[in-house]
């Protein structure tokens, strides 16, 4: 009887993580980005931007986001962002795309030569340090949720500086 038992001690985890798993039960199937997976938005290199190209730091993530016009309020807003990243925010640059009289502190200037089929005017991107699109947010996003993704984005993937530095 006790060799039953320790037997269905470690038997019943196993058995039942794999009825959770064959029949999705208790799996969440929520996902946790806010923003959405957009594979029809090529590399920040084959975007249609005007020459010079902005200047963007190698490793960098980039938090891009299309100006429609008088879009002060929306650079500040994304200001505001990058501040409230902390001690991450070196590893996050901003790119305003559109006219803009000057640049706000830690934004890189950039304009459209032609505006793409993909865009939606005010859209936001989140690119990763090779300048693929991982997560697009369409205008009027709430800053909260795009916070928080870049947050989980940051904490998931160690700083490559930091990285080499720690060995």
């Amino acid at each position: 009887m006790k060799l039953l038992a320790l037997i269905m001690l470690f038997a019943v985890p196993l058995v039942s993580a794999w009825v959770m798993v064959e029949f999705r039960i208790g799996i969440p199937d929520e996902r946790t980005a806010h923003g959405e997976l957009n594979p029809d938005v090529p590399r920040l290199a084959d975007w249609p931007l005007v020459e010079p190209r902005p200047a963007i730091d190698h490793g960098d993530w980039v938090l891009a986001f299309d100006c429609v016009g008088g879009c002060e309020a929306d650079a500040d807003q994304w200001w505001r962002l990058h501040r409230a990243l902390g001690r991450e925010a070196p590893r996050v640059t901003r790119l305003r795309l559109g006219p803009a009289e000057s640049a706000l502190p830690g934004e890189v200037l950039g304009e459209w030569q032609e505006p793409p089929g993909w865009r939606d005017g005010g859209q936001l991107w989140l690119l990763d340090p090779q300048g693929q699109a991982v997560l697009s947010y369409s205008a009027g996003v709430d800053p909260q949720d795009v916070l928080a993704d870049i947050n989980h984005l940051l904490r998931m993937n160690s700083d490559p500086a930091t990285a080499q530095s720690d060995t």
